[in-house]
């Protein structure tokens, strides 16, 4: 008998263990498909920001510690610069930024040129510019000559001397600044990829509350496997090993595959994910900087293995922890209270992730003993035997199905705030698209031609044709000054000239009175919200820049919208230009009315003596602008939209299965002298209630995270806030989802009841058993 005994064990145990899912093919299938998907989700966001993380460390570690030469004069940097300063001794070495021109095939990518051998007296070789001399291959750093050779859309030199290079140094007409690889954006880049990575955070965490609630179920279904198992003389540890080996199995076949589809799923999206990002905060995004696979592998078995073992794992210390359901009430309420009241007071965005995930957790905890409470208070009110019974049943059901509600109801507030977000963003972006491109046309003005002598025709044109409308933009920088007074930041400026209609109907978020007056006379300036935010400005404040090494000291008359992008920005006047300013870009803004823009581009190419020019409509502008942002939410709406189906199929496939372990005590209704379609209509009342009631508690917690996301993450992460929004269309469509769950598993069952099922031994003995 012992031999027997043994070899069963050894032999026979592992095939008694995996019969159930011989019996419950389903589960093993949602198992896995779960495993895949969330490996997968979580991966390719992973790879996207650990790769977009490593390119701007890539940059900036490259010109660590260094700084910039600049002109007095406000010019630009020319090859002549750098051999002067050679010729004084100045270590410099040349940093040219090229945008490849649209055809070119590294189109869309920035390139820096660097020289390596003027990098050689800083000591250290460039990070990152090593086999300068090699073909390029989409890394940014190549040599300076094969970059000056590219047919660019634009470029841009900078001459960089090491840190403790001393002022003194310096030829007379040039002097030192600050330099990085990208624009100050005061660390939204990385507050961008934080909220990546903490949505990736949490579609992870609705994935294990799935994967744990479908193989507890299993657990609680092979309860009298087990029991049998333990009659033959299988003891419970040796039974929880084999446990473990199987769950560390399935995991490897789903988390293997899932880390390459997620790697798949990075490089398909690269390159849109690429163009959000350089457009969003001028940070590019390198080929061949993500992690490998052993990271996202082994992170996604520890999820699988925790989720799905933590009760085998942590049983003994889980029973003396047990807290009396009163107990649990007050402190998951303590902790949404406190989750609250971070979100509102939190002074950085890590603090406000932390109160989301406080406030979660105690809704999560808070909802099922709520609903319960809830169904027995109606139940005691009840005077009709069917309500009392169906208001008891659903509280039995919610405690079966706690994990899967629970992660329904994230799911389901998580795409409600993300679909309002998006959906806000949109609408109030496309807005604000029409007010700065009110005009229909924008011609750019051509290298070494002179924009004055255009906007002196223009005016004489629009005294013939007074439905003529345009204005010059001119575009460049300057410095904030700082505390003391002395130069800062850069910040970008936005020159008009005239001060015209198509821009006096722009939404101020803060105005003085009379501000495109005060605007137009050159008596004040305006700065965009991401300016204000970051150092507490707001119309009346008096503003203090350097332009073109001149000093301005002007009054703000108002703070401007300024979506997408991360810079400081200020809109003035153009003619408190100094001559010393560097005009990096200069256009024309028209709406030509009656004469044409035909005849206004024929006049403007004889006056500039050019053979063509470039003219866009404000038409093409828009559909590239709203290109980028798009892409930038494509990856944002599929994993929402992915969590949300994973928790609908869960709900269905677990609702379904844990009403037919009912199918007997659903049956004594007919014992009791109901007819099959009477019961039928109890259980579709019973599962709409049970699936409205979680859409009905999703709806709050949704709407909470859309205010949490619009007023705090927002603003924190990007610069710049959004009005708040709601829109109930689409809470409809999400409480359609939701019936439509519950009359799935209601159909099921009505099916299920048109078979014959056995009595269990005892009114508890499988899972549901209760009544």
């Amino acid at each position: 008998m012992t031999g027997f005994l043994s070899f069963f064990r050894f032999f026979f145990l592992p095939r008694a263990l995996l019969s159930h899912y011989r019996r419950h093919p389903l589960q093993l299938v949602a198992l896995g498909v779960m495993i895949v998907l969330a490996t997968m989700l979580w991966t390719g966001v992973n790879q996207l920001t650990s790769q977009a993380r490593a390119s701007l460390a890539q940059s900036e570690q490259a010109v660590a510690e260094r700084r910039q030469v600049l002109r007095d004069d406000g010019g630009a940097l020319a090859v002549d610069d750098f051999v002067t300063l050679r010729l004084a001794g100045v270590c410099v070495m040349p940093w040219l930024e090229v945008t490849p021109s649209p055809g070119h095939h590294l189109a869309g990518q920035r390139l820096v040129g660097i020289d390596p051998l003027a990098a050689h007296c800083f000591g250290n070789s460039v990070d990152g510019a090593g086999a300068l001399d090699q073909p390029l291959d989409g890394k940014p750093f190549v040599d300076i000559h094969t970059a000056a050779g590219i047919s660019a859309r634009e470029s841009r030199l900078h001459l960089l001397v090491p840190a403790s290079t001393n002022p003194s140094v310096l030829p007379p007409g040039y002097s030192l600044a600050g330099f990085s690889a990208s624009p100050d954006t005061g660390e939204l880049g990385d507050s961008f990829l934080l909220n990546l990575e903490a949505l990736g955070v949490l579609v992870l965490l609705i994935a294990a509350l799935l994967l744990r609630s479908v193989y507890l179920l299993g657990l609680a279904q092979r309860r009298e496997s087990f029991a049998l198992l333990h009659r033959f003389g299988v003891p419970p540890g040796r039974v929880q090993r084999w446990l473990a080996l199987e769950i560390l199995a399935l995991a490897l076949l789903g988390v293997v595959p899932g880390v390459w589809l997620g790697r798949w799923l990075a490089t398909g999206l690269g390159g849109g994910f690429g163009q959000a990002l350089e457009g969003l905060f001028d940070i590019p995004l390198y080929a061949g900087q993500g992690q490998g696979w052993l990271t996202p592998v082994l992170v996604m078995l520890a999820v699988v293995m925790v989720s799905c073992l933590g009760d085998l794992l942590f049983l003994r210390f889980r029973q003396r922890l047990a807290l009396p359901l009163a107990v649990q009430a007050v402190v998951a309420a303590a902790l949404l209270v406190t989750g609250l009241a971070m979100a509102w007071l939190a002074p950085s965005l890590l603090w406000v992730f932390i109160a989301v995930a406080l406030v979660f957790a105690g809704a999560g905890w808070l909802t099922p003993l709520a609903v319960a409470r809830l169904s027995h208070w109606r139940a005691r009110l009840a005077k009709k035997p069917l309500v009392l019974w169906r208001y008891r049943e659903l509280a039995v059901l919610v405690r079966r199905l706690t994990l899967p509600l629970v992660a329904l109801q994230f799911a389901l507030a998580m795409v409600l705030a993300v679909q309002a977000l998006v959906t806000t963003f949109e609408s109030t972006f496309d807005r604000w698209l029409a007010q700065r491109l009110e005009a229909a046309y924008y011609i750019e003005v051509p290298a070494g031609a002179d924009g004055r002598k255009a906007a002196d025709w223009l005016t004489s044109a629009q005294e013939r044709s007074p439905d003529l409308q345009w204005h010059r933009v001119i575009r460049g920088s300057a410095l904030l000054a700082d505390a003391s007074g002395e130069g800062g930041r850069q910040v970008d400026v936005f020159a008009l000239a005239p001060i015209s209609s198509l821009i006096r109907e722009w939404s101020l978020l803060e105005a003085a009175e009379r501000h495109w007056e005060t605007l137009a006379a050159g008596d004040g300036v305006m700065i965009n919200e991401q300016l204000a935010r970051r150092h507490n400005l707001g119309a009346g404040d008096r503003l203090q820049l350097s332009i073109g090494g001149e000093p301005l000291d002007s009054v703000i008359v108002g703070v401007y919208p300024d979506y997408g992008r991360p810079v400081g920005e200020v809109l003035l006047n153009a003619g408190l230009l100094p001559a010393s300013f560097n005009t990096r870009f200069e256009s024309v803004s028209v709406t030509p009315g009656r004469p044409g823009i035909d005849r206004i581009t024929e006049a403007l190419r004889q006056i500039w003596d050019v053979g063509a020019l470039t003219t866009r409509d404000n038409a093409t502008i828009r559909e590239l602008a709203t290109g980028v942002f798009d892409q930038t939410f494509a990856l944002t709406r599929a994993m929402t939209l992915l969590t949300l189906v994973l928790a609908a199929s869960a709900l269905l496939m677990m609702g379904w299965v844990l009403f037919s372990t009912r199918t007997w005590y659903f049956r004594l209704l007919v014992a009791w002298g109901m007819s099959q379609r009477e019961v039928a209509a109890q259980l579709l009342r019973l599962a709409l209630l049970l699936t409205g009631g979680i859409a009905a508690l999703a709806l709050p917690l949704g709407l909470w995270l859309t205010w949490a996301l619009v007023h705090r993450i927002n603003p924190l992460a990007f610069g710049w806030s959004l009005p708040m929004a709601v829109y109930p269309g689409f809470w409809l469509e999400l409480a359609v989802l939701s019936l439509a769950i519950g009359l799935s598993i209601a159909l099921l069952m009505r099916r299920q009841l048109s078979r014959p099922a056995a009595l269990p031994a005892s009114a508890s003995a499988l899972s549901g058993g209760e009544r």
